[in-house]
């Protein structure tokens, strides 16, 4: 796990050490210093661990349905210029 995740796994060991130095020597600020930085690197992995939301591509927009493609073509006679 260590080399899976580097980061979060070196904050649990030095919050793990932090705690366990500040509860053998009666150091409260050193003991909730070290439970806050576990707390906060097991909430890093677990946020790391959460999958992505997939977004779906955007779908094509038909303007015309197929039956508009036999839409006969509009042939207007030429007209004569008069001079």
């Amino acid at each position: 796990m260590y080399r899976k995740e580097p980061i979060p796994s070196f904050l649990v060991t030095i919050g793990l050490v932090n705690a366990t130095i500040g509860g053998l020597n009666d150091r409260t600020g050193l003991f909730s210093l070290g439970l806050a930085t576990v707390g906060g690197a097991i909430l890093w992995r677990w946020r790391l661990q959460q999958p992505t939301p997939q977004i779906p591509p955007p779908k094509s927009q038909i303007y015309l349905s197929a039956a508009s493609s036999d839409v006969p073509t509009l042939k207007i006679p030429k007209r004569k210029r008069s001079i």
